[in-house]
């Protein structure tokens, strides 16, 4: 997923990874234009997935 798909569809994403995680915060779900690596590595972290799972999951949404 790119920059553009990520930031195009972000608000959607971001409230059904909050209804499926609710751990995760609006903080842990800020985009920050330069920082989307960061942000969803932060994001796999605090789910304790890998990067494939991760991807898996945001694949699914």
């Amino acid at each position: 997923m790119n920059t553009t798909e990520l930031k195009g569809n972000w608000n959607e994403q971001k409230g059904k990874l909050k209804q499926k995680f609710a751990v995760l915060t609006d903080n842990d779900l800020l985009f920050e234009e330069g920082k989307k690596d960061e942000m969803l590595g932060k994001i796999q972290v605090k789910l304790g997935k890998t990067k494939e799972e991760f991807h898996e999951i945001m694949a699914g949404l």
